[in-house]
């Protein structure tokens, strides 16, 4: 018994240690970045059973804004589109998710197709203003099964992203993640979540709220406070960015699909 331990033991750390190779080569290498934007991006898209990656689209009042656009209440644009190229790119290489590298979605939170997605993206809460129809929905989407990811944005921007949270999920707490939860480990085993901001140097924090606030049910949000991670993916193999923070990032990214897709 104490041989089959050891070996399985020893099986998955072959396993671990080869998925962080193939990372760190399709980090390294050219095939997955610099697609062209065409495709990426769009407010519909035939649902075909891939998974899609989504972008939230929010402005002043209600159903968002414009798709591109460069004030503050655009500041979800941000990173578009070779983020998310990137990483549905590593997702579709390494791991048995049938990805979407064709194209992405845009979406705000009162669009019907958004009950047709499992985990959608936010850049930017910071500057995030929600109405009531889109609290609405959104509250609904998250109770249903969705997960949100909440990312670059530093300081006293998550008090904005409390406030406009407690619209949606009057009765929520935002909990302090551990490095010990399972959404670090769902697929890659990761040396450490406290990689630095890529433009600020500042190290991060990440806050979760949890199915009925406890912390053995499901995470309904992320949030990656004082960090950028998906800077990380739009630059990957650019030599901008020092490679160990850019693998973390990706490793981090993929853990989170992994996890919103089988929680």
């Amino acid at each position: 018994m104490r041989r089959n331990r050891s070996a399985g033991h020893n099986r998955r750390v072959v396993i671990r240690a080869w998925r962080q190779g193939l990372l760190l080569a399709a980090l390294l290498g050219t095939s997955v970045i610099g697609q062209s934007g065409e495709g990426w991006g769009h407010g519909e898209r035939r649902y075909d059973g891939r998974f899609t990656f989504v972008r939230l689209r929010f402005g002043s009042g209600e159903g968002g804004g414009g798709r591109r656009g460069f004030g503050m209440s655009n500041a979800w644009n941000h990173d578009f589109p070779r983020a998310e190229q990137n990483l549905m790119a590593l997702l579709d290489e390494l791991t048995l998710i049938d990805a979407n590298r064709d194209g992405s979605l845009t979406l705000s939170l009162d669009d019907p197709q958004l009950f047709r997605y499992p985990i959608v993206y936010m850049w930017e809460p910071g500057y995030w203003t929600i109405g009531d129809r889109e609290a609405l929905r959104f509250r609904e989407y998250l109770l249903k099964g969705g997960l949100v990811i909440f990312d670059d944005f530093e300081h006293e921007h998550l008090d904005n992203l409390q406030a406009q949270m407690r619209r949606v999920l009057p009765e929520a707490r935002f909990i302090k993640l551990e490095e010990s939860h399972r959404v670090f480990d769902s697929f890659f085993r990761m040396k450490t979540i406290y990689f630095p901001h890529p433009m600020e140097g500042i190290m991060p924090t990440y806050y979760g709220v949890f199915e009925d606030n406890d912390p053995s049910k499901r995470l309904l949000v992320i949030a990656n406070h004082n960090n950028d991670v998906a800077e990380y993916w739009e630059f990957a193999g650019q030599g901008l960015f020092a490679v160990d923070p850019s693998e973390e990032a990706y490793k981090l990214g993929i853990n989170y699909m992994i996890y919103g897709l089988t929680h």
